[in-house]
């Protein structure tokens, strides 16, 4: 009885140790002697050691920092990119027999593809189309990542730092255009003023009355301010001329 005791009680530890819980986002590669034997999925399960062999994958979106490097634009120009990338495991099994660590390849793979593909633009492009060099970036990742198992969802390039002469030529560049844009806006506000004087210059032209009736407008508008200010109608000029020449046709010999 004491050796039959003794086995069973062996033979509960040798369970309980055996026992694995899998979250809901794991799965467990399970190996029989080396070879792969299934895929285990969340729960409860028995793995018996040695003759059995379990690796957990998890299957959440994994954030991966790809670091600041030095890349060289299509138009010569020296910038530092930082991206991020975002992944997740979609076949476990070929995560873990196809790679050794998945986490490094895919950020080796990543600063390789973000060089190439950032050097085929130039920095004007890089610039103003982010969005369609990130789904660049993204489709030839995953094209190496899915032998693996794995799927890049989004690559953001989140950081671009530019040279000092770069940004002081692309701070004059921005000023310049828009003191192009102030200009454009006055000549186009000086172009209709003209236009609509040219108009009410033809509408006083066919009613003289008007030009008169403008004029004491005008000469209320200033006696509302206390000054001194002499004004002398044009017309009353006009008077003025007509009554001096009269006279120096009276004063000529006859």
């Amino acid at each position: 009885m004491g050796l039959i005791s003794i086995l069973v009680f062996a033979a509960i530890i040798y369970v309980l140790a055996s026992l694995r819980v899998l979250k809901q986002y794991e799965r467990g590669v399970v190996f029989l002697l080396g070879r792969f034997e299934g895929v285990r999925g969340p729960g409860l399960t028995l793995i018996f050691m040695p003759f059995q062999q379990m690796t957990r994958v998890s299957l959440r979106t994994v954030t991966m920092q790809i670091p600041s490097q030095k890349i060289i634009t299509k138009d010569n120009v020296s910038i530092d990119i930082a991206a991020v990338a975002y992944y997740h495991v979609t076949d476990p099994e070929k995560a873990v027999i196809a790679i050794e660590n998945v986490y490094n390849a895919i950020n080796q793979i990543s600063q390789t593809t973000v060089r190439n593909v950032v050097g085929r633009f130039s920095l004007d492009q890089l610039l103003s189309d982010t969005a369609g060099i990130n789904d660049q970036i993204k489709n030839v990742i995953d094209q190496h990542t899915e032998p693996w198992g794995t799927q890049v969802t989004a690559v953001e390039i989140k950081d671009i730092t530019l040279p000092e002469n770069m940004q002081r030529a692309m701070a004059k560049e921005a000023e310049a255009e828009r003191e192009r844009r102030a200009k454009i806006v006055a000549a186009e506000g000086e172009y209709q003023a003209a236009v609509k004087l040219g108009e009410a210059a033809d509408l006083i032209t066919q009613h003289p009355v008007a030009l008169q009736l403008r004029t004491l407008q005008t000469m209320a508008e200033i006696s509302v301010e206390k000054n001194s200010t002499i004004i002398f109608p044009a017309q009353f000029m006009s008077t003025v001329q007509e009554a001096l020449a009269m006279l120096a046709r009276d004063a000529a010999p006859k």
